[in-house]
Formats: C-alpha cells, sequence, structure tokens
C-alpha cells in the first residue's frame, strides 16, 4: 500500500505543469485553511470560538517559523547542496522540539499575564502542535524541490491540508468543542503526514539525521538572519491580532480575522506564481545573467500591483456583503477597515517577495534591521492603534507596518541588484 501511494504521488505526465498546478492547489488550501476552520465556527454560532481560533492560529504561524528556522527558502534553493540533506533532516528536529517548547512558554505568558483560562490554553498549544507537523514534513518537501519535484510536495501537503480541514470540520459539527475539533485535526494530520510525506520521502533521500555541532551551528548562525526576519514579518503581520488579544475582545478578535482574510489573497497568488521558480531564479543570479533577472523581477511587481489595484477593487464594492453572507456575521460599516487591510495585503506581497528575492542573492543579512526597524515601529504604535481606535486602528497599523517594511527591502534590494550590475559591467 506505502507503495502505491508513493507511485500515485509521483506520477506525472510533465513534470513541470504538474509542479504549478499543484502549487496553487497547496496555497489555495493552505491559505484557505484558517478561513474555512473560521467559517464552521461562525456559521455554528461559535464567535467566542472563532476569536479563540483566530489568535491559536495566528500563535501557531508565528512559532512556524521558529519550527522552519527559515530554511525552506535557502535549502530548495542550495543548488550546489552546501549542506547535506541529513544536516537539514537533523537540524529540523531540534527546531521543532524548540518550536513546541517555546509554544508552552507563550501559553503559560498567555495564563499569568493575559489571563487565558484553560480551553484557551490547550487550544493554543494544539494549534502549534498542527503547525509541528507542517514544520517537520517541510523539511522533505524543500529535498524534492532541489531534485526538481516540487509537483509531489505540494500534492502530498494539499492532501494533508485537506483532510485537516474536513476532520476538523466534522469533528466540531458534531461536538460543538473546540478542543476536540483542533485534537482530531491534530492526530488525522500526522496519520496522513505518515503516509504521503513522510512516505514518498524515502525515495528522495534517507531519513537518517546528522547532528554534527560544528556544521549545525554554521547552518544555525547562516540561517539566523533569514530565521530573524521570517519571524519577524509573521509577527508584524499579525501584531494587530496580539494588540486585540491584549486590549479588546474575541468576539471582536473573530470579526477583525475575516476583515483580515482576503489581504492573504494577492500574496497568496505570488507565492504560487513565485515558488515554482524559485530555483531558476537562483540559477539565473549565479550565471550573472542581471538583466534577464531584472526582467523577471520587474514582470512580479507589475502583476503583485494589478493583483493589489483589484483586491482594492473589491474590496470598495463587494466586500463586506459577500464577507457578511460567508461568514454569518454581520459585517456592515467596516468597509474602510477592509480597504485599508487589502492595501496592507499588497504592501504584504511586496515585502514577501522582496525577502525571497534577497535571499537568492545572498543579502538575508541585511534582513535583520529591516525586520528590526518595522517591528519596533509595530511594537511602539500596536497598543495605541488599537486601544484608542478599535478594529480601525488595528487595520490603519497592520497597512503602515507593511508598507514601512516594503520600503526598505525594495531598497535593500535595487541597491544590491545595481552593484552587481555594475560588478559585471
Amino acid at each position: 500500500m506505502l507503495k502505491r501511494i508513493r507511485n500515485r504521488l509521483e506520477k506525472a505526465d510533465n513534470i513541470e505543469r504538474s509542479s504549478y498546478l499543484w502549487n496553487m492547489i497547496n496555497a489555495m488550501l493552505s491559505a484557505g485553511e484558517s478561513p474555512v476552520m473560521t467559517l464552521v465556527l461562525t456559521r455554528s454560532q461559535g464567535v467566542y470560538d472563532a476569536g479563540v481560533f483566530s489568535i491559536a492560529y495566528a500563535v501557531a504561524a508565528l512559532m512556524l517559523y521558529v519550527g522552519q528556522y527559515g530554511f525552506r527558502k535557502f535549502q530548495s534553493s542550495d543548488i550546489r547542496e552546501k549542506y547535506s540533506f541529513a544536516e537539514y533532516y537533523g537540524i529540523r528536529i531540534i527546531t521543532c522540539v524548540v518550536m513546541m517548547l517555546a509554544a508552552l512558554g507563550y501559553c503559560l505568558y498567555g495564563t499569568v499575564c493575559l489571563g487565558y483560562d484553560f480551553q484557551k490554553f490547550i487550544v493554543i498549544l494544539l494549534v502549534n502542535a498542527l503547525k509541528c507537523v507542517q514544520a517537520f514534513t517541510d523539511v522533505v518537501h524543500g529535498r524534492m524541490q532541489q531534485m526538481g519535484r516540487l509537483d509531489v510536495a505540494t500534492k502530498s501537503s494539499s492532501f494533508r491540508y485537506l483532510m485537516e480541514m474536513v476532520s476538523f470540520s466534522a469533528t466540531y459539527l458534531v461536538t460543538r468543542n473546540l478542543v476536540s475539533a483542533i485534537l482530531m485535526c491534530v492526530i488525522v494530520s500526522v496519520v496522513v503526514a505518515g503516509f504521503t510525506s513522510m512516505n514518498v520521502a524515502t525515495d528522495f533521500c534517507a531519513l537518517r539525521p546528522e547532528f554534527n555541532m560544528r556544521r549545525m551551528w554554521m547552518m544555525m548562525v547562516e540561517g539566523f538572519p533569514l530565521f530573524l526576519s521570517l519571524f519577524l514579518n509573521m509577527y508584524l503581520s499579525n501584531a494587530p491580532k496580539y494588540a486585540i488579544d491584549a486590549y479588546l475582545t474575541e468576539e471582536i478578535q473573530a470579526m477583525y480575522n475575516i476583515i483580515f482574510m482576503p489581504a492573504f489573497v494577492v500574496q497568496l497568488v505570488v507565492h504560487f506564481i513565485f515558488n515554482p521558480i524559485l530555483t531558476s531564479y537562483a540559477e539565473i543570479w549565479a550565471k550573472g545573467e542581471i538583466q534577464q533577472f531584472k526582467k523577471a523581477i520587474r514582470k512580479q511587481m507589475v502583476l503583485v500591483l494589478g493583483l493589489t489595484v483589484l483586491g482594492l477593487v473589491v474590496a470598495a464594492t463587494i466586500g463586506i456583503p459577500v464577507l457578511s453572507w460567508i461568514f454569518g456575521m454581520n459585517l456592515t460599516g467596516h468597509r474602510k477597515e477592509l480597504i485599508i487591510v487589502m492595501l496592507g495585503g499588497g504592501m504584504l506581497a511586496y515585502s514577501v517577495f522582496f525577502n525571497t528575492v534577497i535571499t537568492i542573492v545572498r543579502m538575508h543579512r541585511t534582513l535583520i534591521y529591516s525586520y528590526g526597524a518595522a517591528a519596533l515601529a509595530a511594537f511602539t504604535l500596536s497598543g495605541v492603534f488599537v486601544r484608542n481606535y478599535g478594529m480601525l486602528g488595528a487595520t490603519v497599523l497592520y497597512t503602515t507596518i507593511m508598507t514601512i517594511l516594503t520600503i526598505i527591502l525594495g531598497v535593500i534590494l535595487f541597491v544590491r541588484i545595481r552593484k552587481e550590475s555594475r560588478r559585471i559591467v
């Protein structure tokens, strides 16, 4: 049976076309997981549960970067294999353990300082366990992408996302218990990951970790700027949610989460278009074909701009009625907030794209300063904006910090490309 599953996942008439298709499906399912689960909660009159789930998912999304340590992009673009898969695998085991310890620490902080009850404590911990499955399987997916089989990786994770949503939804609709629903979701995720990602991984690599302390230290040091930038990027994206958790109610948290969801549409499209050609971008840069590299970047920037404008038009016209109908919540009067957050979503898409390209040109050490500056702004402004202006303040905060970040990253990238152009000429 395991062999048949591997054969089905690896079967492809056209690997490149399959990679694009399945990467798109995977990105949609990944981005859709939180909205679908929130939809089930709000439609089942679980608005309070939706608020608890929203902050749990936000915390888990942040901790996910501890588990991944930012190595996916580095690993999949490591075409000369500076580090072996065994080394990537070994360090991923360690980072996943650290991820869960950090999640536990956050839960204890929430209980002591923010007044979390036992249910909220358990929900946040379980959602982090769910994301830990994603962090762990991501290392074998990176190996598959490195070997030109992104389609296999995305097929595996797509099926896992689908089964997570189905198991969560079915369990909550039957039990009306958030803890039970997430617990079942975690169990299903582990089982599916075992039958898909870890099963098929045996055809691409030996699942034997290597724990060479000197090499691991080298990897940690080299990957730290990228990890910190991605970690801070997620903090920046969710800073309004953390402020709402501290100052406002679970119901407002649920409402903000719904308003915030469309902002990821632009970023989603950028991911499923750009991710399949990540390795090819690295090859273009390695060959010194700067003009072709710049042309590819301009094309992506125009695409993001077009998608952002389209998103703003939709938000200004049918956005609120559609969201209200889908989630069963009255969002009338929040059109301004939706438009503002969609603009911030466009800035987020640019920042993620610039971050990725900066990684390819191996300027990722500069990311620490970029994200550090934006994080400082977020930390300074979040309490003032959210405490004084509520959900409107949260959306303005989000768009402000994303714009600051995008400008800084854009300047760094284009200065680097200009220097490389002059060097080659």
